[in-house]
């Protein structure tokens, strides 16, 4: 399981996807992150080779036709440099000699461009069970229970949808019961590379959290620790 550089868990599911297409990639991005992932998305070969060497992923969709670098170099970099994150690899290229090439290189799986966004998601679902974060599509607080797999919170009878956002702090903070967040150990976890939330985008995204908890009685179960951050307290 990844750890962020405080050494919190973080358990949250961060895809790097990488796209020279402008049209390809937004609607590719848009899916997964309203899938509840979070994903970083680059358009150049050199700098997702960057990226790759200073982050780490749960799971890597690379284009094989890529400027400056392909997504073939960059799949057999990854695999040389000991890294076993699944490769998921975008092709145009569907001959069975291109297939056992990007097999070779260290790829785990094929899909063929122009993607399609349900396919897409249904073989990242499937490769993200090869993968150390995944632990499960329920996570249970007490009598909380949180779905991966509809972005839905319930307790007892009741039953709230999330947003995507909202799903990654809840579940952030419930992988973590009792213990202080800090924003900074949010934020790290929760927004994209190259993103910078705004000054009021955590405080925002709390509130919006505790007013989808107050459908179900859990509102309260988010303390802000005035100075430090914030936690989650199971309460009757």
């Amino acid at each position: 399981m990844r750890q962020n550089s405080d050494g919190v868990q973080a358990s949250i599911m961060r895809i790097l996807l990488v796209e020279d297409d402008p049209e390809q990639i937004e609607p590719l991005h848009t899916a997964l992150s309203q899938a509840g992932y979070i994903v970083d998305s680059v358009t150049d070969g050199e700098i997702a080779q960057w990226v790759m060497s200073q982050r780490e992923y749960d799971l890597l969709i690379l284009d094989w036709l890529l400027s400056e670098i392909s997504g073939l170099d960059l799949c057999r970099q990854y695999r040389r440099s000991g890294k076993s994150t699944p490769v998921l690899m975008l092709t145009a290229k569907d001959t069975t000699a291109d297939k056992i090439a990007g097999l070779d290189a260290g790829a785990d799986d094929y899909l063929i461009k122009p993607a399609d966004v349900f396919e897409l998601l249904a073989r990242v679902r499937a490769l993200s069970r090869r993968s150390p974060v995944c632990l499960g599509k329920t996570l249970v607080l007490a009598d909380l229970q949180l779905c991966q797999a509809t972005l839905t919170v319930t307790r007892g009878e009741a039953i709230v949808e999330l947003s995507a956002r909202e799903y990654q702090l809840l579940e952030y903070l419930m992988r973590h019961p009792q213990q202080i967040l800090t924003r900074d150990q949010i934020e790290q976890v929760l927004w994209e590379w190259g993103s910078e939330p705004e000054s009021n985008a955590m405080t925002s995204l709390v509130r919006r959290l505790r007013q989808r908890l107050q459908v179900i009685g859990a509102a309260s179960w988010i303390e802000t620790v005035y100075g430090l951050g914030y936690r989650i307290t199971p309460k009757s």
